[in-house]
């Protein structure tokens, strides 16, 4: 039988799709290492490969949406001039762009978060888990769940796509390498919201943004 806990296990070793992942697992009888094997040798493995070139060409995407009054600059790299200039390519970029205008992440990835935030945020967790009347060490398991959930939340890297919640981001760029066959990278983005600052409901221009995704 195959598992919830097995197909996340393999997600998680592999980068690839839930799907692809099931699929893995029922052609080899639940065997994870053989359904690592079979992932590779679908294409899978070329993403691992790639991972260590250098990726300095790509685009800069510019989304804009709802008259202008949410816009998101982004730079997704890959290898060559020529990728970068494919229809493919192009459209992984403006996903992006859009995916990152719907969700606002903060960062890129994990690792750019800066540790006083990290640990702003532990303190802030620790203290809702105390004032439930948690025990210290349930409160201390609590936080370090709530801080894998932050992570989730605000690293674009870890968010579910909102095309397809089923796999995340860091899911949809090795799915990309693969199939386009050069590393791919982004490397930063901004995004800019009108009145952001200003005392007023701001978040209802995301919410339009999901709109526009859910009815594409």
């Amino acid at each position: 039988m195959i598992t919830a806990e097995m197909v996340k296990e393999l997600r998680e070793r592999t980068g690839a799709g839930m799907m692809d992942c099931k699929k893995a697992l029922g052609e080899t009888n639940g065997d994870l290492e053989k359904a690592i094997d079979f992932l590779r040798e679908k294409g899978l493995a070329a993403a691992a490969k790639r991972a260590g070139k250098v990726a300095a060409e790509g685009v800069i995407e510019a989304y804009i949406h709802g008259g202008g009054r949410i816009g998101v600059m982004l730079e997704l790299n890959c290898e060559t001039d020529f990728v970068a200039k494919t229809d493919g390519f192009k459209t992984l970029a403006k996903d992006i762009a859009m995916q990152v205008a719907a969700a606002n992440p903060g960062y890129v990835r994990r690792e750019e978060v800066p540790a006083e935030i990290v640990e702003h945020e532990r303190e802030v967790l620790r203290a809702q888990a105390i004032n439930e009347g948690k025990p210290a060490n349930i409160a201390e398991k609590m936080v370090a769940g709530r801080v894998e959930k932050f992570y989730k939340e605000t690293c674009l890297m870890e968010q579910p796509f909102i095309k397809d919640p089923d796999k995340t981001i860091t899911q949809l760029i090795t799915e990309s390498i693969a199939k386009i066959g050069e590393n791919i990278s982004i490397r930063r983005f901004t995004r800019y919201q009108l009145g952001e600052g200003i005392e007023k409901k701001t978040n209802d221009f995301a919410a339009e943004v999901m709109a526009t995704v859910n009815k594409g």
